[in-house]
């Protein structure tokens, strides 16, 4: 039986801002949406591509096949002392090689901590499949007016909210991320409807485990020219972020500022 492959783009160690204590990020290529702000633009394309810097030329994406990248995560192991040192899988978008990182999850149960970073744009049965495998999902939550997420990222914002609500009620335990873009999702009509849709729709579980607040990189947009892309974010990058915990700590137990 032919083994499944994948592609994946970077994998850091000790990652900052990808979970709890001491971690290893591995981001996966492709994804289906195209937010303005995205930092990682190499992660956007399905396929390997050559990025160009100062430092020379590289080829972005390396095929491997579920065993192999098991084998590679094993190597990293012996650095995780504690329970929640572990993996985190992240893109690009993680899902859409749903299958390929189900597989490489499944021979890894058991053995490390596993979260997965998610936008939630992906069909349940992919998104399904790899949330069961997890030990935590962050679940980004960017704009709640449809029409303007999709304007913003290119894609509605149904999908991700049925999968918000699909996974709490199914009692995963999950954490929300919210990236805080200036005028685009850190307007208090964005906050009030993140705060509003948590109250409304995720407070009968006890499995959501707080909220982050992610300011904007300034330095998002460095990554294009290598890629031979334009930035051209449709906001103002100059203006200072917006940052409002109080508003959704009247739901969520635990909001943090990264």
């Amino acid at each position: 039986m032919e083994e499944r492959e994948g592609i994946v783009f970077d994998i850091k160690e000790l990652s900052l801002y990808d979970g709890p204590g001491l971690r290893c990020t591995v981001f996966l290529k492709g994804c289906p949406m195209r937010c303005v702000w995205c930092h990682n633009p190499e992660g956007i394309s399905p396929e390997p591509e050559i990025m160009r810097s100062a430092f020379g030329t590289r080829m972005v994406g390396a095929r491997y096949t579920a065993s192999a990248l098991t084998e590679k995560i094993f190597s990293y192991l012996p650095l995780f002392k504690r329970p929640e040192d572990g993996i985190t899988f992240s893109g690009g978008e993680p899902m859409t090689q749903a299958e390929f990182l189900a597989d490489v999850m499944r021979r890894l149960k058991g053995r490390v901590n596993m979260i997965v970073q998610t936008s939630g744009y992906a069909k349940r049965p992919h998104f399904a499949a790899v949330i069961r495998e997890a030990d935590i999902i962050y679940f980004d939550l960017k704009i709640m007016d449809g029409k303007l997420h999709k304007f913003y990222t290119g894609v509605d914002n149904a999908l991700i909210l049925e999968n918000l609500k699909y996974m709490n009620d199914a009692g995963y335990k999950y954490r929300i991320r919210v990236p805080l873009i200036p005028g685009v999702t850190d307007t208090p009509e964005n906050y009030r409807g993140i705060r509003d849709f948590v109250r409304g729709n995720l407070c009968d579980k006890n499995n959501l485990t707080g909220l982050d607040l992610l300011p904007y990189n300034p330095s998002a947009g460095g990554k294009y020219k290598g890629l031979g892309r334009e930035y051209s974010p449709g906001f103002d990058e100059s203006r200072a972020v917006r940052i409002d915990p109080g508003c959704l700590r009247e739901t969520v137990k635990e909001v943090k500022v990264l």
